[in-house]
């Protein structure tokens, strides 16, 4: 499979967790270490070789625009805006309407992880699977739920509320086409994770790539507030 050189990036949720402390703007744009988060999410993009980035806006979408404007480190930005919450699945559904390529990296805009691009598409088209995730390892996984794996596969994810240290999807994909041929077509607002995660699972059609760092979701207050020491010195 060529080399994918087109991201999905999710940036059209409300942040309701975080109004406490960003109140006026969307959650991807939330000032970290002097800058909006969504930046260091393109950066790694550009860094990683992309060529073409699709926002895939929602809540306050004019701002994000602003913001980020059409291009970016060598990269073209285009936008898909949702008038209406579609879940992540009937975001991802329309942005890859977008798409010019036939695979796609897809990331959430409210998380952060270090990463080979080119590794995690490797996890996927080494096995001929539909698509592959990047992992985080926690301390704890209570509040994100559990990945179980085994051989280079996801076997299955665990509710959250369990304990311990442990892996967790990190929210970073990688779609051949045949991942995006499973998008149902008969409605708009959907899950991604329910309708195209889950079921693929159990029979090991979802690679994984472990080999990640500083993962970070802003989603929360009190990670908001350590992202802040975790970026400082990048602005």
């Amino acid at each position: 499979m060529p080399r994918a050189e087109e991201a999905i990036v999710l940036v059209g949720g409300l942040g309701t967790r975080l109004r406490s402390v960003v109140a006026d703007l969307p959650k991807p744009l939330a000032p970290v270490a002097g800058r909006p988060f969504l930046a260091y999410l393109l950066d790694q993009l550009s860094l990683g070789g992309l060529r073409r980035v699709i926002l895939a806006t929602g809540y306050l979408a004019d701002r994000i625009e602003h913001a980020i404007g059409r291009s970016w480190e060598g990269m073209e930005i285009v936008y898909s805006h949702e008038s209406q919450p579609l879940g992540t699945g009937g975001a991802i559904a329309l942005a890859a309407k977008q798409m010019q390529g036939r695979c796609v990296h897809l990331i959430n805009g409210d998380t952060f992880l270090r990463y080979s691009l080119v590794a995690l598409q490797h996890a996927a088209d080494a096995r001929d699977l539909p698509l592959s995730m990047a992992l985080a390892h926690v301390a704890d996984v209570a509040r994100y739920g559990a990945v179980e794996i085994a051989d280079g596969r996801v076997h299955a994810f665990r509710e959250k509320g369990g304990h311990g240290a442990g892996w967790i999807n990190a929210g970073c994909y990688y779609l051949t086409s045949d991942a995006l041929d499973l998008l149902p077509v008969d409605r708009q607002s959907f899950s991604f994770e329910s309708e195209v995660l889950l079921p693929l699972a159990p029979s090991g059609q979802v690679g994984v790539l472990e080999e990640t760092c500083d993962f970070i979701d802003i989603g929360v207050p009190e990670d908001y507030a350590l992202a802040q020491t975790l970026f400082a010195g990048r602005a």
